[in-house]
């Protein structure tokens, strides 16, 4: 508990607070889920069998919706929901200090990977020491959840993890922010306050290549992708001048700073995005016509490269640019005093789903908020920025939105971390603070067919998903070679059941289903294992 106060002020100033005037929303349904203490919610996925999973940090122990006490402080905390919001599993991983779950990912065999940053010693869950006062700290995870290895990252200061992403190769690029100089696992010096960290990780977590980059000034890292060309783009804010690694403009306050690297790690253009305040940076993305769409919030007018001015306090702020950093268009968003941008998903009708939350400047709205109490707000675009519509949920208290998802039957899902009571949208409080979740549809996107049996992923190295897209009460899982000879058979309860390959050789298989209401079989081909 003694970290409640704290990390409430870290979510506001990360988030700051926000509400907007909601039109008639189709809310599917909302969950709110956490123990008696305080549960922060960071991201969620989507899942193949039209679930999600949620990831986060708890300091809660065994109560409320908790099956396990934590370990010592803040530890990572995972919850697997199927597509009506029911519990199908839970996990706690934690050391002995403050450990923050900030970014997940589902694995190409199957698994999961989990990236945060940790102030843990060696014990419970944690297999090495902190090498400075904080380090990344990544789990990965197999198709059933079993832990199979974790690395400990950093250097002789402090280093604030912030997202993973899958590469092509089958490893994976993690990036966060560092001030330490050379030590530990950082071979490059430090440039300033903060600097971008990046590191290409193989498959085993085994670092192939690092990258600082940085200003004398303080350079906070905040979203990643993997672009067409195979090389990256890394998006912050940055308050740096020309000096270090910037060679690009400084506007104001703080500015977006982008830049695109090669598959190797190697700088190949930058550019910074601003005006004379203050604008942050939260997400990157390409495009379906291969260009980038960057995403955050400015309370800037129409200074530097901004052209398009703040309505009133900060406002949400989206650009969309060349591969080679030219500007296209640029658009800004009001909905209340503050507004904050936390989420951008691109549809594949060029349209996109914007997720965030904000504040009230009125009195007279649905959620009424003379307290300036903060609720989820979400909007769609057209290809060039236009807005279709906008809509918001939430309660009386505080609703602070950290991720926004697109789901298999054509839904979104609104994740983030509430302290509401009762009240609005929402039917539920259970501690300080809980993960807030609410299932949205999207009556413009068609309702996705259902596959009876799916294999994810497939072609496969090891691990593949069966996915039953029925329910079932009973039932059993066989694999078969193309012989027909069965070579595993075991009993099954859940709609996605994972399958290990790993001890066949290289070729074509077959798993079928049986259950008490139908059967059915998929081929599933074992590739080869990349070094």
């Amino acid at each position: 508990m003694k970290k409640t106060t704290f990390l409430a002020s870290i979510l506001l100033s990360l988030f700051s607070s926000y509400y907007f005037n909601s039109y008639a929303q189709d809310i599917l349904w909302e969950k709110t889920i956490g123990g008696k203490h305080a549960d922060y919610l960071f991201d969620a996925i989507p899942t193949a069998d039209y679930g999600f999973l949620l990831a986060g940090s708890s300091l809660s122990r065994k109560t409320g919706s908790k099956t396990d006490d934590n370990s010592a402080d803040l530890d990572y905390w995972l919850w697997k929901m199927d597509e009506d919001g029911k519990l199908d599993w839970q996990k706690s991983f934690g050391g002995s200090g403050a450990d923050f779950l900030h970014s997940i990912q589902l694995t190409p065999d199957g698994g999961f990977i989990l990236g945060g940053h940790s102030e843990s010693e060696k014990g419970f869950h944690k297999k090495d020491s902190c090498k400075g006062k904080s380090d990344y700290w990544i789990i990965k995870l197999d198709a059933k959840g079993n832990e199979q290895w974790q690395k400990t990252i950093g250097g002789n200061s402090m280093e604030q993890f912030k997202t993973i992403i899958n590469t092509r190769d089958g490893g994976y690029l993690i990036g966060g922010s560092s001030n330490s100089g050379i030590s530990g696992d950082k071979t490059e010096k430090s440039r300033g306050n903060l600097d971008y960290w990046v590191l290409k990780l193989d498959k085993t977590g085994n670092i192939e290549w690092q990258k600082t980059l940085g200003g004398k000034y303080a350079d906070v890292l905040k979203s990643m992708i993997q672009t067409e060309d195979g090389g990256y783009l890394v998006g912050g804010t940055s308050n740096s001048p020309i000096s270090g690694d910037k060679n690009a403009s400084h506007y104001g306050l703080n500015d977006f700073w982008l830049v695109k690297l090669n598959e190797k790690g190697e700088q190949v253009w930058e550019q910074s995005l601003g005006g004379e305040g203050d604008d942050q940076l939260q997400t990157v993305l390409q495009t379906v016509d291969g260009h980038y769409l960057i995403g955050g919030h400015s309370n800037s007018g129409t200074t530097g490269n901004k052209n398009k001015t703040n309505k009133s306090g900060s406002d949400i702020w989206l650009v969309k640019m060349k591969e080679d950093g030219e500007i296209l268009w640029q658009e800004t968003y009001n909905f209340g005093k503050v507004d904050l941008l936390t989420s951008v998903i691109a549809n594949k009708d060029g349209t996109f789903l914007v997720g965030g939350f904000a504040k009230t400047e009125t009195q007279n709205a649905k959620h009424k908020d003379a307290q300036g109490i903060n609720d989820y707000i979400y909007f769609k675009i057209k290809e060039n920025g236009e807005t279709l519509w906008k809509e918001s949920v939430g309660s009386k208290g505080e609703d602070i939105l950290s991720k926004a998802i697109p789901l298999r039957d054509g839904g979104y899902l609104l994740a983030g971390t509430s302290k509401g009571e009762t009240s609005g949208d929402k039917n539920a409080a259970v501690g300080g603070y809980d993960f807030w979740v609410v299932k949205i549809k999207d009556e413009d996107k068609p309702e996705v067919k259902r596959e009876s049996i799916e294999a994810m992923p497939n072609p496969t190295m090891q691990f593949t998903n069966i996915v039953v897209g029925y329910e079932f009460e009973r039932g059993t899982c066989s694999v078969y070679d193309l012989a027909g000879n069965q070579l595993q058979s075991f009993a099954i309860t859940e709609r996605i059941i994972p399958v290990d390959l790993g001890s066949l050789p290289v070729g074509i298989y077959v798993v079928e289903i049986k259950t008490n209401v139908q059967q059915d079989g998929v081929k599933v081909i074992k590739g080869i294992t990349k070094n």
